[in-house]
This record gives structure tokens, sequence and C-alpha cells, in this order.
């Protein structure tokens, strides 16, 4: 099949399903081969599924806007019935654990017409900024082989940015789809939370998911057909309307110092600084400011004592996930030291009352946050303060579980505040390094809610809507 539809964003490829200009089992089955030839080479891929003609033909008979596009499901999050849920551990992997009923976001996906060809790549339960599941081996960047591709959307990041598929599941709990979308030259969004459809209505929770795509266009046409029924019947397309929408002037602030009071690279600091002179150039209201959350590093280091508090949990739910899906109790056995060490750090029970304190000290630098955006529409920041590390710099089989955090930590520093507010932000590929030319991303953080206007500056601020600003050089 010719490659010249691989450099298509979904948009363009379903457009020519519909045409009848492309056969849908021929891409799909093209889709297949070019993930099995690179597959050894990236580390994409969690699982190649084995049933692509039945999802084909379900696919098929949907009608829906994608009808016939490849896609791949995340290794960790959303769902779809009978197919291969591992993620990233190694019991659910030698248990072969399916998936006995589909998410939300996963019955949505098959709606949307989407043929799901595998799960991609994640460390363990999604709990990191690079992914190197133990089970089976990182995931690397198709800029350079050497290099991190990020986490836990890596394997999904690295899929799209080599062109094997147009579009993939993707989540963010921390910055787990713009970490990756930042180091593979990809546009990532984290919408606001409770924006898109993706699970079943329960407690409030920091993570996010959606997918990554070849385009702004393909972003922006997602965010409007993963919204809630409801929303989607009393206006269906206000992001893809945004894209040709101009803004402004918008009260903008930038910052390029981290809370915690590490280095950030020049080409990173430099990337911002460009960005903030473009936008005053197009008429925004632009100074350097930053709330207290990001500029205090004091109130970062309060605030990173009660997240741990909380975080232990997060550790042991997913312990108790595990031993649900497996239907026996859980041992150092079955899931990486990463998670098993970090789970039972402390009291094996935390006394309720500091549980409590911690919540709202949290809820109310929460509130102190979100105040400071009265007065500004946007943060720009870099997304993550470095390019692309080095895979052997977080190789956990040499590091020790809290080493190896306290590498990653500092990756996290300017997306995880998103998720704890539930903002919307958007990683934008604006910047190279000036040595090795690896991608560079840019944050967006818009006031709460307003994915329109992230999605209108993105588009005045890239080259393209319609693909990627650079092809890396292992391109499918």
């Amino acid at each position: 099949m010719s490659t010249e539809w691989f450099e298509q964003d979904a948009t363009d490829q379903a457009a020519a399903i519909a045409r009848g200009e492309l056969d849908p089992r021929e891409l799909v089955a093209s889709a297949r081969e070019r993930l099995e030839q690179l597959d050894p080479k990236l580390g994409i891929l969690s699982v190649l599924s084995g049933g692509d003609d039945d999802a084909l033909e379900i696919a098929l008979a949907t009608g829906g806007p994608f009808r016939g596009v490849p896609f791949l499901m995340k290794d960790v999050g959303a769902r779809q019935a009978g197919q291969p849920y591992y993620a990233g551990n190694r019991a659910l992997r030698a248990a072969d654990h399916r998936a006995d009923a589909d998410t939300p976001l996963g019955a949505r996906f098959r709606d949307l017409g989407l043929v799901t060809l595998g799960n991609s790549r994640s460390p363990e339960f999604g709990l990191q900024s690079n992914t190197w599941p133990l089970t089976q081996g990182p995931t690397r960047s198709p800029w350079d082989l050497s290099r991190a591709a990020g986490g836990s959307s890596g394997g999904a990041c690295a899929a799209v940015a080599a062109g094997l598929v147009a579009a993939a599941h993707a989540s963010d709990g921390a910055g787990s789809i713009r970490i990756p979308a930042a180091w593979c030259g990809l546009v990532g969004l984290k919408p606001s939370r409770d924006r898109i459809d993706w699970r079943h209505r329960g407690k409030q929770r920091p993570d996010v998911e959606f997918v990554v795509a070849r385009s702004l266009r393909d972003t922006a046409r997602f965010l409007d057909l993963l919204r809630p029924a409801s929303d989607r019947a009393a206006d269906p397309a206000p992001y893809t309307r945004a894209l040709a929408t101009q803004t402004g002037p918008l009260r903008i602030a930038f910052w390029t110092k981290p809370p915690d009071g590490g280095p950030v690279h020049p080409d990173c600091r430099r990337a911002v600084e460009a960005t903030a002179t473009r936008l005053a150039t197009l008429g925004h209201r632009v100074e350097e400011s930053a709330p207290p959350g990001l500029a205090d590093s004091a109130d970062y280091a309060e605030r990173s004592l009660h997240g741990a508090m909380l975080g232990i949990h997060e550790y042991r739910d997913c312990l108790d996930d595990l031993a649900t899906r497996i239907g026996r109790p859980v041992g150092p056995d079955d899931v990486e030291p990463f998670l098993w060490d970090l789970a039972h750090l402390g009291p094996d029970s935390v006394d309720p009352a500091s549980i409590a304190r911690s919540a709202q000290w949290i809820a109310r630098w929460e509130s102190r946050t979100l105040a400071w955006f009265e007065s500004f529409d946007l943060l720009v920041t870099p997304t993550v303060c470095c390019p692309a590390p080095f895979l052997d710099d977080l190789d956990p089989r040499v590091h020790e579980p809290l080493a190896l955090l306290e590498k990653m930590v500092p990756h996290m520093a300017f997306t995880e505040i998103w998720n704890a507010t539930g903002q919307p932000a958007i990683s934008l590929p604006l910047g190279v390094a000036s040595e090795d030319e690896l991608p560079i991303g840019v944050q967006l953080v818009g006031a709460p809610g307003r994915e329109d206007w992230l999605v209108s500056l993105a588009a005045e601020l890239l080259p393209t809507t319609t693909g990627l600003p650079r092809t890396p050089p292992i391109h499918g």
C-alpha cells in the first residue's frame, strides 16, 4: 500500500474511505504490518490483537465518523470487551487477562468506527513518566532510539509520531499525555476534568483519558466527538470551529522556573520565551507571572508532603485492583519493585484524620491556584524541564524505586499541577533542542473549561493543523 496514507491524519483517512478512494481492509492490514515491523525497534506494543477482522467488520458496520481508521488502545484505562488488558503487569499478562466489558470510552471508540489493532505499551499501571515495563522493555523515541519516549502514554505517542497509526488512546494523571507528546514531537491535550465521557461516574480523580493524534485538527475533532451526548446535542463541533476562530486579546502569563527549584534546559526556556513573544505580536497582553503553586517553592514543598500522604493510597489501590482481577492476594512477585515498595511506604494504615487534613489543605491550595486564573486567561510554561533523556538514566533494572521516583518527579513539575485543578492543558511541539534536534514541548494551560482558547491559539502558533510540524527519522 502507498505510504502516502500514513502521512494523513485520521480525518483525511476516514474521508478517503467514505469516498471509496481508500480500502479500509488494505489500510488496516498495512497498519498492522508496519506495527509488526517497527515494534521490535521502538517497543510500541503491549500486545497486537488477533481479532482485526472482527474489529474491522464491526467498525465498517457502525458508519461512525472514523469508520475503518486503525487505532491503538492504551494498555491502561479504557477497555473493550474481550481485548487483552495487562496494564504493564506480569501477573495479568501471565493470566492473559481480558476485559469483561466495555468501559464508556472503550465503547465510544468503537462507535466512532475506529479499528483497534492492539494495546500500546505503558509502564505498570501508568505510574511512571517513562514507559519501561519490566515484562517487555522500554519504548524508544522515534527521534533517537537511545532516548525515552516518555510516559505513561509512551507507546501511544511513539506510534503516532512514527506514522504507524493516525490516532491512539491515551490518558493523563500527572502529565502522561503531555510528557510523551513533548518528547515525541506531538500535540498532546489533557482536557478538563469530566470534559470527556470516559468513565463511570464516581469519586473525583485527577486523571483524564483522551487520545493523541497526528494533527491538531484530529485533536479538536476527537474533543468534539468524545464529549457526553448531551453536550454534543447542544453544540456538535465547538472545538473544530475554534480551529478557525481567532481569540483575544487574552491575558497571558508565562513562567519558566520549576516549583522544585531544579534546572530548566536553556532550549526549553527559550521555546517558552519565543512563544510568549509570538503571542504578544498576535495582540495578547503577555507578562511573566505564575500562581503560587508554581512560583512559590515553599508552597510547592508543603503540597508535596500532603500529596505524598494521599499518593501512597493510589499505589495501594493498584494492588487492590490487581488482587480483584486475578482473584487472589497480591505478593511482591506479582508486581514491579517500584509499585510494591512505594505502596508499602509508611504504616499499613494511615490515620484517617491525617488523610482528611491533607485533603483539606490540598483543596485550599487548589482554590488559591484557580483564583490566580481570575487575573489571567492562559499560562505558558515548558511542558517538561528537558528534552527527552537517555533511557539509561531511567533504567528500572538499575535504579532503586525511590531513586527512580526522584529522577521522574522533575518531569512532572509543570504538568501535574493541572491534573489537581482539573484545568485543560496542551503541549505543542514549538521548540527544537539546538544540539541534537530533539523536539521540545511548550505547554499552554487554560482557565477552567477553556479548551476552545487552547485550540484556537494552537492553530495560530503551529505551522499546520492537519499534520505534524516535523517527522522523526524513524517513520513507518
